[in-house]
């Protein structure tokens, strides 16, 4: 609490904090007078964060107590992923419809000129 006082004394225009006990964000919230944005530091703070990568789930391996997993889209782009590399090791893509041809004589043009 103290240091978040000096901090706002310092000139700051926010503080962040994170991680840290409710009640004390609660209290840090009150007492000074720029926005609290919190990172699990429960509901009384002026403003909330959850970053975008743990709201969509992207991770798979470590999820922190504040978090609120939104979506799940580790599964769907690691199944993506795998799809993808079997279609390169298969030849299944690139396709004739992912590849830019150019006409027959404008190549010839073009060998001529190299």
């Amino acid at each position: 609490l103290a240091d978040a006082i000096k901090i706002e004394q310092a000139g700051a225009q926010m503080l962040i904090v994170e991680c840290i006990p409710a009640t004390l964000a609660q209290q840090i919230s009150e007492q000074l007078t720029i926005p609290v944005i919190g990172i699990g530091a429960g509901v009384h703070c002026d403003g909330q964060v959850l970053v975008t990568h743990d709201l969509l789930g992207l991770f798979d391996r470590f999820t922190p107590k504040f978090v609120r997993k939104y979506a799940d889209f580790h599964s769907e782009m690691e199944r993506a992923f795998s799809e993808y590399i079997l279609d390169v090791e298969t030849g299944g893509f690139p396709a004739s419809e992912h590849t830019y041809e150019m006409p027959d004589d404008e190549w010839e043009a073009l060998i001529d000129q190299i």
